[in-house]
This record gives C-alpha cells, sequence and structure tokens, in this order.
C-alpha cells in the first residue's frame, strides 16, 4: 500500500510502469486464489468449524479491503485514461482464475470426506465463476460497490456453508440422516422462491386488471354517451311529426288566458266605477275587525298573564305597590286608580293604571307627597293600539330610590291628556315627540309642536293606519 501510495504521487507518465502495476495486482490475486484453496481443503478435510469461520470472515475483510484497492486503482487509471493496461491486467486475472479453477475440480477430486468435500468443492467452483463474472465488468471501469457487496454476499455464504456443515456433522454424531435436513432446507428455500413468484404475479396480475377496469369503464362511458346521443335523435325526430300538433295546443291555450284575463278585468272596471266608496268602506270595516280581534287576543293575553301570574311567587317589588296604592286611596280616594299590578317584563316596576280625568291629580300626587316624593320623570312615550292608544310615564324617586310607572288609556280617534310639564319640566320634548309622531295632544303644553317632523307634514308616521300624503314615500 506504500509503494502505491508513493507511486500515486509521481507524474503518470510512463505507461510501462502502470503496466506493472497491473501485474503485480494481478499476482495477488493469484496468490489470494491459492490461499483460499488451502482453506477449502482444510474445510474438506472437516476441520474444527469456528476458525475455519473466523478464517473465512477474515478473508471477507480482507477481500473487501482489496477490492477498495483496486477501486481506488482502477479510478486512478479511469482519470488517467489507461484503460489498456487495466484491461490487460483483467485478462491476466481470467486466465489465473481458469487455472486455479482447474486446480480446484482436480483438488476436489482428489480430496478426502466423500460427498461433503465434492460439495464444498463444488461450491468453491460456482464461488470463482462468479468471481471471473465479476472481475471483467470491474476490468471495464465499472464501479467497485457491486464487487464490494458480492464479496461480502460470498464470504456471508461461506459462512452459511461453515454452520451448515457443523450442522451436518452434529447430526451425524447423533445419528440423524443429513440428507434429510439437506432436504428440509432445499425445500424451504423453493417454498420462499415460490412465495416471491406469486406476490411478483400477483402484483403483475393486479396491475393488468386494473387496466383492464380502467378501459370497461372507458368503454362503458362511451356506450352511454352514443346511446343519449341515439335517444336525442329519435326525440328531436319525434318532436319533428308531432310538434305542429303541440304548437297548435299551445297557442290555443295562451288565447284563452288571454281572454279570461280581459273578462276579469272588464268586470273588476265595473265594479270599481260604482263601487269605489264601498271599497274603501270594505277596508275600513276590515281594519276595524282586525283591530277587535288584535284587542280580543290581548285581553286574553292579559286574562292568561294574571293567571299566570296569580301561579308564581309574589314580586319582590309588591310590598312596594301595597304601599303606593295605599298612601294614594288614603288621600285621593280608592276609585281614582283603575288598575294596578306588577310588570313582570318591566323588571317588576310597580304600575298604576290612571283614569283619563283623574290622571293629572295622580301624577301630581306623586311628584309632591312627601311620603312617595317622585322628583324625576325618566320617559314618557305614547302606543298605538288601534282600539284605544296609551301614554307611558316613568318616574323615580332619589330620596326613596323606588321606581313607579303610571299609565292612562286615551281615545284614538281624538287622543288628548292633561300635559305634566307644570310638573316636571322634562316631560317638553318627549310629550311634543308623542304629538309628532302619534298626534296625542298635551292639554297646557307651553309649546306644543312637531319636533321631528317637518312644520307641513301630513299624517302621523307611527300611528298603524298611518299613509304617506306622498306616494313615491
Amino acid at each position: 500500500m506504500l509503494a502505491n501510495e508513493h507511486d500515486r504521487d509521481k507524474p503518470k507518465a510512463v505507461t510501462d510502469e502502470e503496466g506493472k502495476g497491473g501485474k503485480a495486482s494481478a499476482e495477488e490475486r493469484v496468490r489470494e486464489i491459492k490461499r483460499k484453496k488451502e482453506e477449502g481443503k482444510r474445510t474438506a478435510e472437516g476441520d474444527s468449524g469456528e476458525p475455519e469461520e473466523k478464517a473465512a470472515r477474515s478473508a471477507a475483510e480482507e477481500r473487501v479491503r482489496e477490492i477498495k484497492r483496486r477501486k481506488e486503482e482502477e479510478k486512478k487509471e479511469a482519470e488517467g485514461g489507461e484503460e489498456q493496461s487495466a484491461r490487460s491486467a483483467a485478462e491476466e486475472r481470467v486466465r489465473k482464475i481458469k487455472e486455479q479453477k482447474a486446480k480446484e475440480k482436480e483438488a476436489a477430486s482428489e480430496g478426502e470426506g466423500g460427498n461433503s468435500a465434492r460439495s464444498a468443492a463444488e461450491e468453491r467452483v460456482r464461488e470463482i465463476k462468479r468471481k471471473k463474472e465479476e472481475a471483467i465488468p470491474a476490468a471495464e471501469g465499472d464501479s467497485g460497490e457491486p464487487e464490494e457487496k458480492a464479496a461480502r454476499s460470498a464470504a456471508e455464504e461461506r459462512v452459511r456453508e461453515i454452520k451448515r456443515r457443523k450442522e451436518q456433522a452434529k447430526q451425524e454424531e447423533n445419528g440423524a440422516e443429513p440428507a434429510e435436513t439437506e432436504g428440509k432446507s432445499a425445500a424451504e428455500a423453493r417454498v420462499r422462491e415460490i412465495k416471491r413468484k406469486k406476490a411478483e404475479a400477483k402484483k403483475a396480475g393486479e396491475k393488468a386488471e386494473s387496466d383492464d377496469t380502467k378501459s370497461a369503464a372507458e368503454a362503458r362511458v362511451r356506450e352511454i354517451k352514443r346511446k343519449k346521443a341515439e335517444a336525442k335523435k329519435k326525440k328531436e325526430a319525434e318532436a319533428g311529426t308531432g310538434g305542429t300538433d303541440a304548437k297548435s295546443d299551445a297557442q290555443e291555450r295562451v288565447r284563452e288566458i288571454k281572454r279570461k284575463k280581459a273578462e276579469a278585468k272588464k268586470a273588476g272596471g265595473a265594479e270599481g266605477a260604482g263601487g269605489e266608496k264601498s271599497e274603501k268602506e270594505k277596508k275600513i270595516a276590515a281594519m276595524k275587525a282586525k283591530a277587535r280581534a288584535k284587542a280580543a287576543k290581548a285581553k286574553a293575553e292579559k286574562v292568561k298573564a294574571e293567571k299566570e301570574e296569580e301561579e308564581q311567587e309574589p314580586s319582590p317589588n309588591q310590598p312596594l305597590l301595597d304601599k303606593y296604592v295605599k298612601v294614594i286611596g288614603g288621600h285621593l280616594g280608592e276609585d281614582v286608580i283603575e288598575e294596578s299590578y306588577i310588570n313582570r317584563l318591566a323588571k317588576d316596576v310597580p304600575t298604576l293604571v290612571a283614569k283619563p280625568d283623574t290622571y293629572y291629580k295622580m301624577a301630581e300626587f306623586l311628584r309632591h307627597n312627601e311620603q312617595l316624593a317622585f322628583d324625576y320623570l325618566s320617559d314618557i312615550h305614547g302606543v298605538d293600539f288601534e282600539t284605544h292608544m296609551e301614554v307611558y310615564v316613568h318616574l323615580y324617586s332619589l330620596k326613596n330610590r323606588q321606581p313607579v310607572a303610571l299609565k292612562v288609556k286615551v281615545e284614538r280617534n281624538e287622543p288628548e291628556i292633561e300635559s305634566l310639564v307644570p310638573l316636571w319640566k322634562g316631560a317638553d320634548w318627549p310629550e311634543r315627540e308623542s304629538y309628532d309622531l302619534l298626534g296625542i295632544r298635551f292639554k297646557g303644553h307651553p309649546n306644543l309642536k312637531r319636533i321631528m317632523m317637518p312644520d307641513d307634514w301630513v299624517g302621523h308616521p307611527l300611528r298603524k293606519d298611518y299613509e304617506p300624503y306622498d306616494v313615491e314615500v
């Protein structure tokens, strides 16, 4: 190896020196083959298996090192373009291998050990043939990695052969028949080979089957398209023969529909000319009936709510309501309050319903009574129930930190009630808003005019019967 490294550093100018290097490599191969021949003889003579196994492993390692070295040399030869010397060296190695093969055959025939020695010799012959086949591609500049793998596999094969012979010798000592073991191992090898071939055949069959399925599906698609095209042509042909009759029937139906529409229009015009007034009356009657139905529904819901309220637990504000009713009844009389209840939909606020003629009187009492002292007005708004209107006033006592709601019902056709601006200045704008949007008039208001809509606006937009004066609005 040192000599080779020394030679590698020299410039590659002399071809004869490289040829000598190839010859030396071939001689090294001959020595290696002779050494392996001696190892084969020792194996045939039945030496101990363990040293022989170690020798085989060391030989394999030596073989790997030799292959690596030859790989480097061949790489140098390939880079320098000196293929001829390598080829001649390979041919020389081939001739040496042939001679060694002949010698191995003679040694196998002359060796002791009977059938086992002969089988070992045959195994060696097969190994030499394999090496011969590997030597030629290596000389032609192929990569050394396949040869290295082949050497490793050959070494492993030799190890397995040694183990097999050891087991065979052990079986012979125990009286077992080696032929049976060999037959069993051969049968297992055949089974593995058959399984491998079956797997390959299965893969090939699946691929072919998938191709067949794909082609069959494409054929079905083409067949379906063809049938659709034929059906379409047939339908068009049938439509061509009977299309005239169908067209005439359709035209006849269209004329009939137009005629009926014209008659209905004439009848409607005649009724509208003489009955415009009656149509308006019908509309008003329908609205009144709708309002009555809604009022009845509201009354039924109220009764239901009262019933449910009776079943519910008492409200925490019930004592406040009882207090208000007692104080008002003691000073103004019990007849001033039309109704009182807890409004559970508005945070259980105590609610008092006043009569139209006692509305202002109750509001004044709530404002100035020392026990009640509702000095803050938080809200006033109106509601259109179609049958009547309501004014809702929400008051709060900052002194007692207690709320109350005051309600009053007014006529819908002429909604009018006293203004609360003299009692609470904050009632100014809310009352103007109720007047502007609902038409509720507040008597005694200092500046009752529209606050949201223009002064010349016609109607009140939040009334249920409101109709815009301008039809484009």
